[in-house]
């Protein structure tokens, strides 16, 4: 039978490789946009994947729309945290408004969809939950305390929620990918990517976003069941933790 999983920031980027990759592997997949309809509507109709529009902040927002995937999917097996956004700014110069959107949209947004599927993964003894946390979250990055604290705060969030869930057959994963050739990374300025990025990069070139998908893919596998509260780093060599 097929399983049914769910991909936040699911149509564009690395969510867009993800959400495609768990398809060919045989998944019922539910990609979840935030707010770039022609995006999303392109996404469905070049894969056929069913898309759903969710500001992953919003509590209620989330229950009701994870309540709408599994009316028209079945229980959701397989969850994916991958929606994430910046607001870089020197800490001196960050207001409570930069803080709170990246807090609430990169971290609180894990308890708000995992809090409703999480009692049904019990129920059926089954459950893959991957959260895409970032290279960032273990080295830090200047300009983004509000993005590291986050996306460190993730990998807390993923060792406790593995333990207490590990005897009911849920893992509990994170994945800190590096530089990756998405289109936000490729429109850095050509001088500044070869300069400043590449040369930091042990293996001397982007990630791809297939190559986190198949970490992915991988991690939701019954070939990984024996991994739970792990954080796998994808940055080819930049940081080894």
């Amino acid at each position: 039978m097929s399983r049914v999983a769910v991909v936040t920031g699911g149509t564009r980027g690395i969510g867009a490789a993800i959400s495609t990759a768990l398809k060919e592997t045989g998944c019922t997949v539910a990609a979840i946009y935030g707010g770039n309809d022609e995006a999303a509507a392109k996404f469905k109709d070049d894969t056929g994947i069913a898309v759903y529009k969710c500001d992953v902040s919003d509590t209620q927002a989330c229950a009701e729309n994870l309540g709408q995937i599994e009316k028209d999917l079945g229980g959701i097996d397989i969850l994916v945290n991958n929606a994430g956004i910046t607001r870089d700014t020197m800490f001196h110069r960050m207001d409570a408004e930069k803080w709170n959107a990246v807090i609430n949209t990169n971290l609180n947004s894990l308890f708000n969809m995992c809090r409703p599927v999480i009692e049904g993964m019990r129920e059926r003894k089954f459950g893959r939950i991957i959260n895409i946390s970032s290279i960032n979250g273990q080295k830090g990055q200047m300009g983004q305390t509000n993005y590291s604290a986050a996306k460190a705060g993730e990998l807390g969030f993923t060792k406790a929620l593995a333990q207490e869930n590990a005897f009911k057959g849920i893992t509990v994963n994170a994945i800190c990918p590096g530089y990756i050739g998405t289109e936000m990374v490729r429109a850095v300025p050509e001088d500044v990517l070869n300069e400043k990025i590449l040369p930091l990069i042990p293996v001397g070139r982007l990630g791809e976003p297939e190559e986190i998908a198949r970490c992915v893919t991988f991690l939701a596998s019954d070939d990984a069941g024996f991994i739970t509260g792990s954080t796998l780093s994808a940055n080819g060599g930049q940081v080894m933790v």
